[in-house]
């Protein structure tokens, strides 16, 4: 049961948060998508998995290293800003780090696929 109110916590975070505007956070999804179609037409299908799975999971440990060193997204850490606005604590943005580590992770992810199958 914890874990799934500490998902249900996460996803309600990522639904409301404001340092990504929401056009980008709908745009992100069809980038992903219209990648992933490119990479299983040029590569096929195992290696698409493979750059599928491992993204996901180097993306998932991102995600809990933000919320580890950020307390539940409550305190600024690295390019993560948190401001207190009408006394509410917000997040208000993420920066080069997480963008630059984003990327980093789909190179990690191109590479173990294209070596694994």
């Amino acid at each position: 049961m914890k874990l799934l109110e500490e998902i249900r916590y996460d996803l309600r975070f990522i639904k409301s948060h404001t340092v990504q505007p929401k056009w980008y956070k709908v745009l992100k999804i069809f980038i992903l998508v219209g990648f992933l179609a490119a990479y299983w037409y040029w590569f096929g299908f195992l290696k698409t998995v493979i750059f599928l799975a491992v993204f996901l999971f180097l993306s998932f440990l991102l995600h809990m290293l933000y919320r580890l060193k950020t307390h539940k997204y409550t305190q600024s850490w690295l390019d993560f800003v948190v401001v207190e606005e009408n006394n509410e604590i917000k997040a208000k943005s993420i920066g080069k780090f997480y963008y630059s580590a984003i990327v980093f992770n789909a190179i990690i992810a191109l590479i173990i696929s294209q070596v694994i199958s």
